[in-house]
């Protein structure tokens, strides 16, 4: 029988809790992203209604993160740029609260296993996905596992070179306008354009701009972590338009660097937008909460 699974996509704007195991068996409710205890209490009581029929919860959380099980802080959310959630104990918390084995990794890294499972990354051993939203934030997929170490990589935490007629300061608390979230996040584009990006028509420099700084990024991952496909998802590119002049920016960056297929001749195929849309980040709880149970259901 199918275990049942409670999932969360904790993002910087919006949390999302489900209950199932898969795409096709999924319950979940959003809501807004506000204070850590009332955000962590309306997913408390969510999964109340479950008790007692779940075998385990998985989080995908924004970060920074503390993934060191040997660390005092582990299943904290640290050092995060959103205000408020610094030093919050995420994985105590709800373990605490519901009595059931709590598995915490990055929102993106829990995409990037859903994506693997049910969508865009089936059949690849090497992929990344890359949100660009609220945050920029990248989880990535190596030899079939997710990529951790000391802790966990920070693609948006890139250092990007600024463009020479960019004036704007940046967003990012930390790097101010030397990094890709501070250049190139939604938050940066409604800043330094003073409205927000959904709100700007095609044409508008805006989106010229952005695809130079996301196709900068992409050859900054290409030339480093040699990924099968990247898979871009968040709020930003829901933009249509955004995603071809991407592509088009990232193959003239590259310049015939990288011979290999399907950089060459398919990029439409290499640079893609997820199969599993705004799920991505709650189905990928489930695969969270397997792995720490030991079930593998593929």
């Amino acid at each position: 029988m199918t275990e049942l699974y409670g999932a969360i996509e904790a993002g910087g704007t919006k949390f999302v809790c489900a209950v199932g195991s898969n795409p096709e068996d999924l319950t979940e409710v959003r809501f807004s992203t506000t204070s850590p205890s009332e955000a962590l209490a309306r997913a408390i009581a969510f999964f109340d209604s479950y008790r007692g029929r779940l075998a385990g919860l998985g989080v995908g959380s924004f970060g920074p993160i503390d993934l060191d099980r040997a660390s005092p802080r582990y299943g904290y959310i640290t050092s995060t740029p959103k205000p408020g959630w610094s030093n919050t104990d995420v994985v105590g918390t709800l373990a605490n609260a519901l009595d059931i084995p709590v598995a915490f990794d990055t929102d993106v890294n829990a995409a990037a296993l859903a994506e693997g499972r049910w969508g865009a990354g089936v059949g690849l051993t090497d992929f990344i996905y890359l949100t660009i939203g609220t945050g920029i934030g990248g989880g990535v997929i190596c030899n079939g596992r997710v990529v951790h170490g000391m802790m966990h990589p920070e693609l948006g935490h890139s250092f990007l070179a600024k463009h020479p007629e960019d004036t704007y300061r940046g967003r990012c608390p930390f790097h101010g306008d030397a990094c890709f979230e501070g250049l190139a996040a939604g938050p940066a584009i409604e800043e330094r354009w003073q409205k927000a990006g959904i709100d700007l028509v095609e044409d508008h420099p805006a989106w010229a701009l952005q695809a130079h700084y996301v196709a900068q990024a992409l050859v900054n991952f290409i030339c480093t972590l040699s990924p099968q496909k990247i898979i871009l998802g968040g709020g930003v590119m829901e933009q249509q338009h955004l995603l071809s002049r991407v592509k088009a920016k990232t193959h003239q960056l590259l310049n015939g660097y990288i011979q290999a297929e399907p950089l060459l001749s398919d990029i439409d195929s290499y640079i893609v937008v997820p199969d599993l849309g705004n799920q991505a980040g709650v189905l990928g709880g489930f695969v969270l909460a397997e792995a720490l149970l030991g079930i593998d259901e593929r």
